[in-house]
């Protein structure tokens, strides 16, 4: 285990957290209330009033390696994405063809990341690339509001150039799952770019849990959600849900690879 770990910080200069001194956000439900709104119900680049949005379905993850590592990336995909279903509930699987899946997810290389983001994506996703190292999108239901499908594009040797290669595999599918803003509410977080940490703080496995309750359901506006969530967090805090929040952070296989 430490073998690999050490491989894996030497490779991807990742952070990750040994310990929690400060910070401790998590405990107090007004402050995860905010966050989650901040980072569920607004979106990085355009304002408004929006919508709850999570999978409904069982999420199936084609994986294509356009460049060379793909034993690493797997190991590493595959401890975060058993984390992702143990903290949502969501079945989460990989498959064997594109044909078969309802996330499309790519490792290339920078020489051709507009490309896949276009092909992928849509032309319109090019816009926003700037500052960016590795970028991902969902489609939702136009009934439901649901998601139905999602794209994750990771230059690896841009974000490795970076120290961001972790960082890229944890958030962009996390994001995926319905959590589509960084906001600087969240601390500390993956959906905060202040946070230097790559893997998901407590505070991420409490609003990932709270995302998939079932009271909270799919075209939620703020003003709907926030009594839920509020309803929720007290329980929460009875059931010692908030308090646990660390040893469910550091109960996922990746961290068990990486941050021992």
């Amino acid at each position: 285990m430490l073998r690999i770990a050490l491989l894996i910080c030497g490779v991807f200069a990742c952070s990750v957290y040994a310990n929690y001194p400060q910070n401790r956000t998590w405990l107090d439900p007004e402050f995860v209330e905010r966050a989650f709104v901040d980072v569920a119900l607004k979106r990085e680049y355009n304002s408004g009033n929006w919508q709850l949005v999570k999978w409904n379905q069982p999420i199936k993850i084609w994986v294509n390696h356009q460049v060379a590592g793909q034993e690493l990336h797997d190991l590493l995909t595959n401890a975060h994405l058993t984390h992702l279903s143990q903290l949502t509930g969501v079945p989460i699987t990989r498959v064997s063809t594109r044909s078969q899946a309802n996330v499309i997810w790519i490792f290339t290389r920078e020489s051709q990341w507009r490309k896949e983001v276009e092909k992928e994506l849509g032309k319109a996703a090019l816009n926003n690339m700037h500052g960016a190292i590795c970028k991902a999108g969902y489609r939702l239901d136009p009934r439901s509001g649901a998601i139905t499908s999602a794209a994750i594009i990771i230059p690896v040797d841009q974000a490795r150039n970076h120290g961001k290669l972790l960082a890229c595999i944890v958030e962009e599918i996390t994001q995926v799952m319905g959590i589509p803003n960084d906001a600087e509410s969240a601390f500390p977080s993956i959906f905060n770019d202040d946070t230097p940490e790559d893997l998901l703080s407590p505070l991420d496995v409490v609003l990932l849990q709270l995302l998939y309750e079932p009271e909270l359901t799919v075209g939620m506006r703020a003003k709907q959600a926030r009594p839920i969530v509020r309803k929720i967090l007290r329980r929460y805090q009875k059931q010692g849900v908030l308090d646990k929040a660390v040893a469910t952070a550091n109960s996922g296989e990746l961290y068990q690879l990486v941050g021992n």
